[in-house]
């Protein structure tokens, strides 16, 4: 549905974005995680032909949009890190303004305002200036504006930065919706959790470049193929540790002061087991947690723990 091939930015002598390739299929949520000046914002201004590249395409159903975006912009929706609002305006006038932009007029367009100001939670707000909005209620306004027109695609750039947890969780379940819905999505953010709950396909990207692209589990077997199982409990004697190692010969098996970890391959389910081995042993089990990679301990490991300007 929407591919880049080969896209690279350089403003003035700088190298912004090396050699993106991307694609998103119909009805797929796709999230691009980076640090703070990887490119990410760059490579979805080129994708949403917004920024022209420096060479390389971006294809909207295989048709190159570089000299021609008309045909992308009518169906791309796409809501900025920055807030885009007018903040002297009402909901109601915003959401005016930007329908009409996108064609949009009369009765159908008064239709898609009133759905929308329901969708967003704006309804009994719809009336009120923007500037009196909290930062939350102007993120849930600003993706409105992006869906007034029904798109086919949504490109979201950090849609939910410093706002309260109560908005933040009602965009994600907006987003998510839309995603069970159809909505083919590109999805950026810092918060790896939003990443890991919404997007089906994920790239990596750092200094201009995508390092790494996969589902969720194909990137965190990068890491590892290994779950650790944090064992506490009373009387963990070393007669329970050598039954353990006994019964799973492919584990290792640690002590740190009253915890016993265990780390074995992933395909393995040992809970059953390690509790019938406690009894015998009598050993009282009080707590049990199973850890596996996370996309954050995916991400650190990739692109490194130390911040870059």
């Amino acid at each position: 549905m929407l591919q880049a091939i080969n896209l690279h930015k350089k403003f003035k002598t700088k190298e912004v974005v090396r050699q993106i390739n991307m694609q998103l299929d119909a009805g797929e949520s796709v999230g691009l995680l980076g640090p703070n000046g990887a490119g990410k914002s760059t490579t979805i201004s080129m994708l949403s032909s917004l920024v022209t590249p420096t060479s390389g395409e971006v294809l909207w159903n295989t048709v190159s949009i570089n000299k021609n975006p008309e045909a992308l912009r009518k169906t791309l929706g796409v809501v900025p890190q920055e807030i885009a609002l007018y903040p002297e305006l009402s909901a109601q006038e915003n959401l005016a303004f930007f329908g009409r932009i996108y064609g949009l007029k009369g009765k159908l367009l008064s239709e898609r305002i009133e759905e929308i100001l329901m969708k967003i939670g704006l309804s009994d707000r719809k009336n009120d200036i923007v500037k009196t909005f909290s930062g939350g209620m102007k993120r849930r306004l600003n993706i409105g504006a992006a869906l007034l027109h029904k798109p086919s695609i949504l490109i979201m750039d950090e849609p939910t930065v410093g706002i309260d947890p109560q908005s933040r969780a009602y965009i994600l379940d907006t987003v998510k919706q839309l995603v069970e819905e159809g909505m083919t999505l590109l999805y950026t953010s810092h918060y790896m959790e939003e990443v890991e709950l919404l997007c089906d396909k994920i790239y990596i990207m750092d200094q201009g470049e995508i390092i790494a692209f996969g589902t969720k589990e194909e990137l965190k077997s990068l890491v590892s193929d290994n779950q650790t199982i944090e064992l506490k409990g009373h009387l963990l004697t070393a007669e329970f540790e050598r039954e353990l190692v006994s019964h799973f010969p492919t584990a290792s098996v640690r002590k740190e002061e009253e915890i016993l970890l265990l780390s074995m391959p992933k395909n393995e389910e040992p809970l059953a087991t390690i509790f019938a081995i406690a009894a015998e042993n009598d050993v009282n089990i009080t707590s049990v947690i199973v850890k596996v990679p996370s996309l954050e301990d995916v991400f650190l490991h990739l692109t490194g723990r130390a911040l870059r300007d």
